[in-house]
């Protein structure tokens, strides 16, 4: 059985003041290729990773959008969720 996933996390230090943006690709349980926002493009971990990091990284409007999801993902999504999962007491 092979199994492809594509994962999204956001990693919130202090609140939204650091917020990191990490998308990863997972076929068969192992990560060929993820998008860190503190790195700021794609980083390839096989040689089908690599091919794909290297295509999406010589386009700038990819790179646009994938960095400014710490603000359209992230940062949107924890000011919706904040009073349901923090402020609950």
């Amino acid at each position: 059985v092979f199994q492809e996933m594509g994962k999204s996390e956001c990693h919130f230090i202090n609140g939204t003041e650091k917020v990191r943006f990490v998308q990863r690709y997972i076929y068969n349980r192992f990560e060929y290729i993820r998008f860190d926002s503190d790195v700021g493009r794609f980083e390839g971990f096989t040689p089908h990773g690599e091919f794909n990091a290297q295509n999406w990284n010589s386009d700038p409007e990819e790179l646009e959008y994938r960095r400014g999801q710490v603000d359209t993902y992230c940062r949107y999504n924890y000011q919706v969720s904040t009073p349901f999962l923090v402020e609950r007491r």
